[in-house]
């Protein structure tokens, strides 16, 4: 786990610049449409969707916006059929990576998936060969500074959490997925303020990354994260700080 936290504030900052520029709209829209036609339109009852829509609310998308692709999502409006699917393969240095994607063309965005890969040096891979790689789980950052440690054992592990760690100036909470709800609601109820708090994919085992290395690897998940059809992109490496501070 070392060096997660790390990597899950660099995507918070980035996810907040995206935000700015609107770009992340168009993966948020086709979360919630995916996530409503699953599991129908009502976010009391699919979690999946509450989710989608709790994390649209915190990017500032526009109410009527989310009820719009909560209807596409329906049925109730007329809108694009978007399919799952995902691409596994391998980054410099043998870094595992899990490219989840949302997709009405999967001949452009394999294309374009491939085309990340290749120019960063990695490889695109088989269906499976780095999936067992991840564990999904619930997934939480609180800074040290400004977080009693005891009082979040304590919260943590009554609300269903799993692991507690210390990485750098962070904490990191670990749970099973379906104790996302409990756990979140539980530190908002106790003043316990997180940076980072969503459902991820974490690594079970990581690789130590040089400068060059980081660099490509870094270049390759952005790539990846700028076509509009890639909504979520997981990789096991971890950058030294040193490193992280010269890129």
């Amino acid at each position: 786990m070392a060096g997660h936290s790390k990597w899950a504030n660099i995507k918070r900052r980035k996810g907040a610049q995206d935000a700015v520029r609107g770009k992340i709209f168009t993966k948020l829209n086709r979360e919630i449409m995916v996530s409503a036609k699953i599991g129908g339109g009502d976010p009391d009852t699919n979690p999946r969707l509450r989710l989608a829509v709790n994390k649209a609310r915190s990017a500032n998308m526009p109410m009527q916006n989310i009820e719009r692709a909560i209807k596409k999502g329906t049925g109730d409006l007329e809108g694009v059929n978007y399919e799952e699917v995902t691409y596994e393969g391998y980054g410099p240095a043998g870094v595992a990576v899990l490219v989840e994607t949302l997709t009405d063309n999967r001949n452009r965005t394999v294309s374009d998936v491939r085309h990340a890969f290749t120019r960063y040096n990695g490889n695109l891979g088989e269906a499976g060969c780095v999936s067992w790689i991840f564990q999904m789980s619930s997934y939480f950052v609180f800074s040290q500074e400004d977080t009693d440690g005891d009082k979040l054992v304590e919260v943590s592990l009554e609300a269903g959490a799993d692991d507690i760690n210390e990485e750098g100036t962070d904490y990191e909470v670990i749970g099973p997925p379906e104790n996302f709800e409990n756990l979140k609601n539980a530190f908002l109820e106790t003043g316990l303020e997180f940076q980072v708090g969503e459902v991820t994919m974490i690594p079970q085992n990581l690789i130590k990354l040089n400068d060059q290395q980081a660099e490509q690897t870094l270049k390759l998940v952005e790539a990846l994260e700028d076509s509009d059809d890639v909504q979520k992109v997981y990789a096991n490496f971890d950058i030294p700080d040193d490193v992280m501070e010269k890129i």
